[in-house]
């Protein structure tokens, strides 16, 4: 028997977030009817420490439509909206934070946005709901980003987020992208089909607290950056450059300084010479390591993710019915294309 795709899928990551997913999937359901009840909702579970699974089971009982995903472990929000799209069946997908700082209220706002021809719509918040910190932290980040990356198509600003609508073309489209070092927004910006804005909100955050550290912030940073770019190593080349020039240019002076009145020796410069070397010389190949490693993982080809449970997809057991464990599945980003 053949099944007609859902007319939209809202697929969220959901991480320390037991108790924001009843209301999360509360919201998506009022929002979304009022455009079709022809819909389907995701839940992916990535590896949370907290009861945020149960709370998907639940959930998944009181409604079919609500599926639910359960990673082996925890890959990471880029990995677990890979999982997501690569079970969405819907013509439109809207990809969506489990913390409900995005509001679910937008989602026929970008549903009429694509019935004007839009393949992608994203969403750009008025205010970001963020501590300063992490707002300062997040401009730098952008603006290095756009000197970086330096074409135009592909910057970005620190107000548009993960939440946003595909059309179907365009999570096929997203799908077929193999990298394994990945980026949800850094991809979409990559495909080249026509985009529509439309300004929201951003919330405050009702329950818990972000599971990004300033660590973690920063790491993902360099990998975001490294991977759309490979401006650092042509940087890299820049600085080993110039302190050649400043190091002839030293020597010059040192040579005339000689003959004109004499050059006193001195420990100083020459401290200061070698500690600027050497600094630049780790840099350039610490960056270069970077890249490296990409590559060293991109090479072992394994599985973006592994899914450990499934609930209420067509070809599962009915939720009530269905075992909490089984052994992994593979999957990968490309399946479904």
């Amino acid at each position: 028997m053949l099944h007609r795709p859902p007319e939209i899928t809202v697929i969220s990551p959901v991480y320390m977030s037991e108790q924001s997913v009843p209301e999360l999937v509360d919201r998506v359901r009022q929002a979304v009817e009022r455009v079709t009840n022809d819909y389907e909702i995701i839940l992916v579970e990535d590896g949370s420490p907290d009861n945020s699974w149960r709370s998907i089971e639940l959930a998944c009982r009181q409604d079919r439509r609500v599926k639910g995903i359960r990673l082996s472990r925890n890959f990471g929000q880029h990995y677990a909206t890979t999982a997501g799209l690569t079970a969405a069946g819907g013509k439109y997908v809207v990809v969506l934070d489990c913390d409900l700082q995005d509001d679910p209220m937008y989602i026929p706002d970008l549903y009429r946005a694509a019935q004007r021809g839009f393949d992608i719509v994203y969403t750009r918040k008025r205010r970001r709901r963020h501590p300063r910190v992490k707002n300062l932290f997040g401009w730098l980040f952008h603006t290095l980003f756009n000197v970086l990356v330096g074409s135009k198509p592909l910057r970005t600003e620190s107000v548009i987020g993960n939440y946003s609508l595909l059309s179907r073309r365009v999570v096929d489209a997203w799908l077929s992208f193999k990298e394994y070092h990945r980026n949800y927004l850094g991809i979409l910006r990559r495909l080249g089909f026509d985009a529509a804005y439309i300004d929201i909100e951003h919330r405050e955050r009702p329950y818990g607290k972000s599971s990004y550290t300033a660590s973690k912030l920063i790491r993902f940073a360099v990998d975001i950056i490294t991977s759309e770019s490979d401006r650092l190593l042509y940087l890299s080349i820049g600085i080993g450059l110039g302190l050649v020039a400043i190091s002839f240019a030293a020597v010059v002076y040192i040579v005339i300084a000689y003959f004109v009145h004499g050059f006193r020796e001195g420990w100083a410069s020459v401290f200061v010479l070698i500690l600027t070397s050497t600094g630049a010389i780790l840099t350039s190949l610490g960056i270069t390591g970077v890249y490296i490693g990409k590559i060293f993982e991109q090479t072992k080809d394994r599985p973006l993710f592994l899914v450990r449970d499934r609930l209420n997809f067509l070809d599962d057991a009915p939720a009530e019915a269905k075992p909490v464990s089984r052994e992994p599945e593979r999957h990968r980003a490309v399946e479904n294309v």
